[in-house]
This record gives structure tokens, sequence and C-alpha cells, in this order.
């Protein structure tokens, strides 16, 4: 089994790249102070009365990840007081949150990496991998239940949308719906949502003007949606190192990400080319679904990465980073509203 990574330089470099010049340094330097703190109480918060829990319960947790959640909170209550012992139990029970659903994920989609790492059920099992995801739900949970009825009904329908979007995801669209319409509709709920949240409760516990809670709840689903359809491309890449997986996971897999839903449109509208693409991609997923070496879809893989649907994808993804910081247009001028502005851009930028 692969170790862990100890740290995560993506995590560190973050609050650096959202705020510029001498004084926003000071205040990057005291955000970086604030995630290590909840770096240090997340682990304490995933120790688990039993040993057997305690392994799989921190698994993902010391495999590292952008933090972008935890950024995101602490971001947004400095709208208002800034970081706080409330902030700081917000953005964990978030990021806990967060944690959880990627052990049920790596499960329903028989994921065999996460992080760089291999993905917890091949390190276990099934049955483990989904407890261990369960004590997450329930420790983040446990977290918010002490944090006012407002944080426990968000923290709900929250939840609530996650399942929502893993079973729209797993069941697929259903008829008349439109499946581009619906696959933006399930990253809005299993991604988004929780980000949206995340931006919300940094309002809340930060004491910041309520009148904010719901532009920045916004910019928060946005940029969830961008991440994941920047994710799109990024799985087409051929940079293993840093996306931590082999290009073309999810297209092996009989993913439908958003470049081969745009690739499927031009086929159906009569594009001759595209259509023999999308059938020799299709044959390629049967084979490997029966055995056959992922490595037949190498050419098509390149292909789809080269093609037009891939750069409509980008700039999709761009659409929703540009819609997030519209969002923020009834915020006033500051240094938190341009880091906010800038983790958005960072999000779309990003190649890995």
């Amino acid at each position: 089994m692969s170790r862990p990574i100890a740290e995560d330089t993506a995590t560190q470099a973050l609050p650096l790249r959202l705020f510029r010049g001498a004084q926003d340094k000071r205040q990057a330097k005291a955000l970086q102070e604030q995630l290590e703190i909840i770096e240090s109480e997340l682990m304490e918060h995933l120790r688990f009365a039993s040993p057997v829990a305690d392994a799989p319960g921190r698994y993902l947790m010391s495999a590292g990840g952008k933090r972008i959640r935890p950024m995101l909170t602490l971001l947004t209550s400095e709208l208002g007081s800034g970081p706080n012992e409330l902030v700081r139990r917000a953005a964990e029970a978030v990021e806990m949150t967060h944690l959880a659903s990627l052990y049920h994920d790596d499960v329903m989609d028989d994921a065999k990496l996460r992080r760089g790492v291999p993905a917890a059920q091949t390190v276990w099992s099934n049955s483990v991998a989904i407890l261990a995801g369960d004590l997450l739900f329930a420790r983040a949970s446990s977290l918010v239940s002490g944090m006012g009825e407002e944080a426990i009904l968000l923290q709900a329908r929250t939840f609530e949308r996650l399942c929502l979007g893993q079973l729209h995801e797993t069941v697929g669209p259903q008829e008349g719906d439109e499946p581009i319409a619906h696959y933006l509709q399930v990253l809005a709920d299993k991604t988004g949502a929780l980000i949206a949240t995340a931006a919300r409760m940094g309002v809340m516990f930060g004491e910041g003007p309520a009148e904010f809670a719901d532009p920045v709840m916004e910019y928060g689903e946005r940029i969830g949606v961008a991440f994941q359809l920047i994710d799109d491309v990024i799985d087409l890449s051929p940079k293993k190192e840093q996306t931590g997986k082999r290009a073309g996971t999810d297209l092996r897999a009989g993913v439908a990400t958003l470049p081969l839903l745009l690739l499927r449109n031009s086929a159906a509208a009569g594009n001759a080319a595209d259509a023999e693409l999308l059938a020799r991609i299709e044959d390629g997923v049967a084979r490997i679904e029966q055995g056959a070496d992922p490595a037949i879809l190498d050419p098509e893989v390149e292909a789809l990465r080269d093609h037009a649907v891939t750069r409509e994808t980008e700039a999709t993804a761009r659409r929703w980073a540009e819609d997030a910081k519209d969002a923020l247009s009834v915020l006033p001028k500051s240094k938190v509203k341009r880091a906010l502005e800038r983790m958005a851009d960072s999000i779309v930028e990003r190649e890995g």
C-alpha cells in the first residue's frame, strides 16, 4: 500500500495565492495559521473509541487535500469579525462531511485511487469504507449539533442534496430530462451544495451581515460546479503526477463527463467524425468492462483531450466561475472580496 501523503503543498499555498501585497500577505499568514489549527483539530475529531475505526476513519484525511471548503469558511468569516472557535468548528464539520462523501463515492464508483493513494475500499473492503464514511457523517453532525438550529437545518439540507445528487447520478437522466442539464444539476448537488454551505457558515459564525449570506452561498455553489467541470478536463490530462490517476480514468469507466455529453450531442446532430469517435469510445468502454486492458482507449482519450468539446467544457467552467464572481456584486470592495474572486479564478486555472 502506498504511504499517505504527509502534507499538502496545495493547501499551504492557497492563502498566498488569494492575497497579494504586504498587508494582504499578513492576512494570508493569519489564515494559514487558522488552517493549521483546523487541520490539527480535524485529526483529533477523527479519533474514535475503537482502534479498528481510527485507521480507516483518518485515512483520507491523512492523504491530504486542497481544503477549499475550510478556506472558504475562513474567508467569508472575514466579512464579519473573522475566524473564531465556531467558525473553525463549522469549517471542520463541512470538511468532515466532504471526506465522508468521498468514501461512499469511491465505493459506488469502484475507484482505485483517491488523492494519489489507493482508495479506502481497496485497502480494507467496501463495507469498512462505507462504515468509515458513516462514522465521519455522524461526527460532523455531532460537531454541528451544538451550533444552533439554523446550522443543524443547514447541515441536514446539505446532506439531503448530497444524497440526491449521488442518487440522480446513479440512476441517470430519466425520460424527458436533458442530459447536460441533468449533469449540471448533479454537480450542483454533489459538489456545489457543500461548498455553498461552507461559505454561508463563515458569514453565520463570523457574525457577518445577514444580507451577505445568500450571495456567498450562490457564489459557493457556482464555484463548486466550475470545480467539477475543470475536473472533467483534468481527467483527460496526461499529467498523472498532478492528477494522481491515469489520464481518462472516468472515460474508461464509462462515466458521462461534460466532454463526452457534448460529443454525443455533436454525433446526434450528424457530425460523422464525432459519431465515429463516440462509437470507438463506447466500444472500448464495453471491452474494458469485459476485462480488456484499459490502454486500448489511449488513442481515444488523446483525441477527446484535443477535441473542441473539451475546450467548450473549459469555457463552460469559466462561465460558471464568472457567474460566481457576479454573485458577489453586493459585497463592498475589500481584500476579502478580491480573495474570493481570485479563488474562483484559481479553481478554473488549476491543472490538478
